[in-house]
């Protein structure tokens, strides 16, 4: 059985509240669960201590066991110590110059360096 640590939502509309469980990987994101081992409530500050409550000794044995955390539960987890915290990935190529201009950016640096040693 492929075990998950995900947050499972509660609360009314736009007012969210989520229990950290471990679950079933293939049960439904509410439904049933084997064991409730926290809260998260963003609708508190981030300073508040009552925003992420979590009991760490269940979720180091349920991480020990093979549980699979998502990656919002990554981050928390990193933060507190129980994981290493990942890598993050580099950006993607949306931010970068198009072809075209690359290559006369290239070929602007080429004929600079060209000049500065003809000098």
């Amino acid at each position: 059985m492929a075990l998950k640590i995900r947050l499972s939502r509660g609360g009314a509309k736009k007012r969210p509240f989520y229990k950290i469980v471990v679950t079933d990987a293939r049960s439904p994101r509410d439904g049933r669960f084997i064991e409730k081992i926290g809260t998260y409530n963003p609708m508190l500050p981030s300073d508040s201590g009552l925003r992420l409550v979590l009991d760490q000794e269940r979720a180091k044995h349920w991480l020990s066991v093979g549980a699979q955390p998502t990656d919002r539960l990554v981050r928390f987890f990193a933060d507190l110590g129980l994981v290493v915290k990942p890598a993050r990935p580099e950006q993607t190529k949306q931010p970068q110059p198009k072809a075209k201009a690359q290559l006369r950016a290239k070929e602007a640096a080429e004929r600079a360096a060209a000049a500065a040693s003809a000098e």
